[in-house]
């Protein structure tokens, strides 16, 4: 599938892949409809509120460097300015560095809604590359801009001429897709239509998409034995070193989700190989990913000692770890980037994966295959389990709860897990991105899943005290109530 750089705007992942928000059936069904071409999204009789693509384009940008983010919207679309400020600047102060990026938004109003509001947008561009001097300048749209009109592109065009440092608009309104990894897409393709460069040698950099570098130490220490390192996307990386991602070896992802766009248009358009196993979590997983890596940058035989050695100090421990965790029943609510390979894992500790949500799904990524943790649990997994795919829909996480029982509720959202807990079900938040990564992650989470189960002092506790808004009768209905009759 063709990813286009010379179009402003990269396409929602409704149009782009034929992805959907709502869906009730199992594993199986759900392969079977992707690879015929017979999957269809469906509406919801009643919907939450869910989570806005802006904030994930404009807060994955925000990350680089000595650069500004202009969000051309209301101030309540910037009111997440400040939470992203604070986490920049410590994840920059956690590797001794300082980042200055600037977050600012034009406070659009009535006025501006009625007469639009370019001119200003013009001014305050100016204005805030003459005060902060940034290496960069993004300008992401709104669902406001959207609705009116708003010729964002032109201005950018026009202040390319007057300002001396790359610029572009970053289209990410609200409304345009249900899905919020549709902002990943566009925060990618703002980096690749204005930062990236053609090549002009290859160096030994492994592109590695992420979400917060939490295990920055790690990852360079492991790539090291390889003779490579990495450059993290897009947290604490600077204008100059993303303009050479096209001379980099490969491109890895700790998640599919994030990093199909950027992944797969770099291979296209500068030939840079993109891994697409499945994710580096569990021993199966970490395992394929390195092999497959070694492959690409020929380092076969120093991966395989590297596993030979790994193996030899964490597989007895897992072994062990094992044998207490099978026959745990568990439910898991997750970005599907985390739902499918969560669940492989749990099923190689010897638990049983009764339902899986995932808040979104991909039926394909950018280079039109099925994802790789699809087609691994299709051939693999032992239990055709339960699956729906719910829009961080969280009153039918609690109905899946409350009718199944299981031992523990995973989730990478901890509004959900706060729920769970209310129910009496011990939840773990599995926030870190490198949480379950390589043997010894593999290892930790085991034993949080143990230390979870076994002391459940907490959630009796705390179920017996509160009041949920939940009636029998709603209890009672099938989670596939939620969802129209397909048409």
């Amino acid at each position: 599938m063709s990813i286009n750089l010379h179009v402003s705007s990269a396409g929602t992942r409704e149009n782009r892949l034929g992805s959907i928000t709502g869906y009730n059936g199992d594993l199986k069904d759900l392969v079977q409809q992707s690879k015929c071409g017979s999957l269809k999204d469906r509406d919801r009789c009643f919907s939450q509120s869910s989570t806005c693509l802006s904030g994930c384009a404009l807060g994955q940008l925000s990350g680089i460097r000595d650069i500004a983010i202009i969000n051309h919207a209301p101030s309540g679309c910037t009111a997440t300015a400040a939470g992203v400020d604070v986490l920049n600047r410590q994840l920059a102060s956690k590797i001794g560095i300082t980042n200055a990026t600037v977050f600012i938004g034009t406070n659009m109003d009535e006025k501006d809604t009625v007469f639009g509001a370019t001119q200003g947008l013009r001014e305050i561009v100016l204005e805030v590359y003459n005060r902060y001097q940034p290496k960069a300048i993004f300008i992401g749209t709104s669902c406001v801009t959207g609705i009116i009109g708003e010729d964002v592109d032109s201005i950018v065009e026009e202040l390319k001429e007057e300002i001396p440092v790359p610029i572009a608009a970053v289209h990410c309104e609200g409304f345009k897709s249900r899905i919020w990894a549709s902002g990943f897409d566009a925060a990618d393709h703002a980096v690749l239509t204005s930062l990236v460069k053609p090549p002009e040698r290859k160096n030994n950099v492994i592109n590695f998409k992420n979400f917060f570098e939490s295990a920055r130490a790690e990852i360079t220490e492991l790539f090291a034995n390889f003779g490579v390192r990495p450059q993290f996307l897009y947290q604490n990386a600077t204008v100059e070193e993303l303009s050479k991602l096209s001379e980099s070896l490969a491109t890895v992802c700790i998640c599919g989700t994030l990093g199909t766009y950027l992944g797969n248009a770099l291979e296209e358009n500068y030939g840079v190989p993109y891994v697409r196993t499945i994710n580096p979590l569990g021993i199966t997983g970490f395992e394929t990913w390195l092999r497959e890596i070694g492959r690409v940058i020929g380092k076969q035989e120093e991966v395989e000692a590297y596993l030979e050695r790994e193996r030899a100090v964490y597989l007895p421990k897992i072994e062990e770890a094992k044998k207490e965790l099978k026959g745990l029943r568990a439910v898991i609510g997750m970005g599907p980037g985390y739902t499918f390979e969560v669940s492989r894992v749990l099923q190689e500790l010897g638990m049983e994966v009764v339902w899986a949500a995932a808040w979104h799904y991909d039926k394909q990524y950018d280079n039109g295959k099925t994802p790789a943790s699809l087609d691994y649990l299709i051939e693999n997994s032992p239990n055709n389990f339960k699956l729906s795919v719910a829009d961080q829909q969280n009153f039918e996480i609690l109905n899946i709860l409350n009718d199944y029982q299981p031992d523990i509720y995973f989730s990478r959202h901890p509004g959900t897990t706060v729920w769970a807990i209310k129910q009496g079900i011990p939840a773990l938040y599995v926030a870190d991105e490198y949480m379950i990564f390589g043997y010894k992650g593999t290892l930790n989470f085991a034993q949080s899943i143990l230390a979870t189960v076994k002391n459940r002092s907490f959630e009796k506790n705390l179920a017996a005290r509160a009041k949920l808004p939940y009636t029998s009768w709603w209890y009672q209905q099938h989670n596939a109530a939620f969802l129209k009759e397909e048409a």
